[in-house]
Parts: C-alpha cells; sequence; structure tokens
C-alpha cells in the first residue's frame, strides 16, 4: 500500500512540475505602466544598449523572450525582444528601447499605459501597425 502511496504522490509531482513549466513557457499577459530608455551601457544580458534596436526591460522574463507591447492609447503593437532588467520604477511592467516607443507612439510623452504578451512567431503575430523584432 505504501508503495502506490509514493508511486501516486511521484506522479501527481512529476505532473505538477509538468503543469507548472508549460504555464511558465505561456506566461500570462499583463497590462501596467512603461517607460523608454535610450541608455549606452551595457544591459543585464551582458550586450551593449542600442536604443534603435526593438528590445525592452523587465524584472523576470528571459532574456531572448518575444514580447508584442501594445499601446492602449492608440493601439500600435511592436514586438520586442528582452534582454535587459527593470524597470525599477515602482508601477511600471516595462522599459522599452527609444525606437520602439518611436513604433507605439510614446517618445514625447515618455510614458504610456501598455498591455504586453509573450509571441512564439513573430511572422504569425497579425494586427494594427506592428512592427518586427531586431534579431
Amino acid at each position: 500500500m505504501k508503495t502506490v502511496r509514493r508511486l501516486t504522490a511521484a506522479t501527481a509531482a512529476i505532473a505538477a512540475f509538468a503543469l507548472l513549466g508549460s504555464a511558465q513557457a505561456n506566461a500570462a499577459p499583463g497590462c501596467g505602466h512603461a517607460s523608454w530608455y535610450a541608455l549606452t551601457s551595457k544591459t543585464a544580458s551582458g550586450e551593449r544598449m542600442n536604443a534603435a534596436k526593438l528590445t525592452a526591460a523587465h524584472r523576470s522574463l528571459p532574456f531572448g523572450t518575444k514580447v508584442l507591447v501594445t499601446n492602449k492609447r492608440n493601439g500600435k503593437s511592436v514586438v520586442v525582444r528582452i534582454n535587459d532588467r527593470g524597470p525599477f520604477i515602482r508601477g511600471r511592467v516595462l522599459d522599452v528601447s527609444k525606437a520602439a516607443a518611436q513604433n507605439i507612439g510614446m517618445v514625447s510623452s515618455g510614458t504610456a499605459q501598455v498591455c504586453y504578451q509573450i509571441v512564439a512567431d513573430t511572422q504569425k503575430v497579425a494586427g494594427k501597425g506592428i512592427k518586427g523584432v531586431d534579431g
């Protein structure tokens, strides 16, 4: 009987880890305040910040993750690649590069309310005004 219980517990644990792994891969979309930045220092991923590339900073998404960012005010979207950590200001969910900010119309305001979601393949993304991501 103890062997059956251990086997059942082990199976349940494996199933739980499988569910957690797939949930992390398909992370829930989020909304919040975003800002833009254009530094010339190194990013947390080790690459040099390039304001002309479509990149962004997020607190926890893995480096290289492609994220569709949509400005809630005007509906414009852009796909960015996560290459840095931040933002470090309370209430903000993303820091995007200046190029990404230009694509979604938030350079003059400095910040915007945005929604974001992870995209697996940027070629299959459809919508209003979406720009591709820099590799």
